[in-house]
């Protein structure tokens, strides 16, 4: 019998950290273009996520990359991998 490491494809993300003032949680903001179907004019998105910072290390302003993993809280299910 052979065992086999499976590898788990995660979503990454890089976006600003738009706030920081809750313990070990920052909100990071991800801008994406989107092209209207109709009219073809380019116009931005964002969505905000609350990701996991446990040093709080990351502050406004700030460029992370963030990646999904197991659910923290309601509504925090990324976490930091590095900063740009």
């Amino acid at each position: 019998m052979s065992t086999s490491k499976t590898t788990i494809l995660r979503r990454t993300f890089k976006g600003i950290v738009v706030s920081d003032k809750m313990e070990k949680t920052i909100v990071v903001r991800v801008d994406r273009t989107v092209v209207h179907p109709k009219y073809g004019k380019r116009y931005v998105r964002s969505q905000k996520y609350h990701v996991h910072d446990e040093g709080k290390a990351h502050h406004v302003g700030e460029t992370v990359s963030f990646q999904e993993c197991r659910p923290y809280s309601k509504t925090k299910r990324w976490r930091v991998v590095n900063a740009s």
